[in-house]
């Protein structure tokens, strides 16, 4: 069975389950949504997706809405496929709480940042607008702050969880290759978080 992703792809959204999809090995096919156009405003589209915002999937008539909780339903059912260990165990609580803990900061302490630059520059030139400088500056300022934070994190262990790749480091994926493009470089002149983004071990011993 053929999961089917109704959402835009090189939006971050749907580039979030897509990176996970990819790991996992998982046939999908994308169902590009018209936004430029409303049809994620639709009767249609609200009916499954109550909030109006892309993405959701479809697996075979189960509907599933907002990135990251595809992502570890992707993740769960095809644990045994694909990239391995990107969930922490079930019965290990202090992991779990740990996983929670960092995706808790990806979206508190990097989305919520990085979402406002993005829009601040490729958003607006997606709509055709004029770029707000001071708006961008406002917003890169405070994603470096953030990002210094991160890269104190990083200094002391491999990923955002801990030494092990999970689910929630793929989740930061998607908005941080969008970053230079909106004109922030702090990806690479910070030395850990250019290392976690550059080319990360996979595993304990690399």
């Amino acid at each position: 069975m053929v999961l089917k992703l109704y959402g835009v792809t090189n939006f971050g959204g749907t580039d979030r389950v897509i990176v996970i999809l990819r790991e996992k090995g998982v046939p999908y096919e994308v169902h590009e949504v018209d936004t430029k156009n409303k049809e994620h405003k639709s009767a249609a589209f609200v009916e499954k997706q109550p909030f109006g915002l892309v993405p959701y999937l479809d697996d075979d008539g189960f509907i599933l809405y907002e990135s990251r909780a595809i992502g570890y339903y992707i993740a769960a059912k095809y644990a045994d496929q694909g990239t391995q260990g990107l969930l922490p165990k079930a019965d290990d609580l202090k992991a779990n709480a740990l996983f929670q803990q960092a995706l808790s900061s990806e979206i508190c302490n990097f989305e919520t940042f990085t979402f406002p630059l993005i829009l601040a520059t490729l958003g607006q030139r997606y709509k055709g607008l004029e770029i707000d400088q001071t708006t961008v500056d406002k917003a890169m300022a405070a994603l470096d702050e953030k990002l210094d934070v991160y890269d104190n994190i990083l200094s002391k262990q491999k990923y955002i969880t801990g030494d092990e790749l999970t689910i929630v480091d793929l989740f930061h994926l998607p908005s941080g290759a969008l970053l230079p493009a909106c004109g922030y470089h702090g990806l690479k002149t910070k030395p850990n978080v250019a290392r976690y983004y550059g080319k990360p071990p996979r595993n304990k011993d690399d």
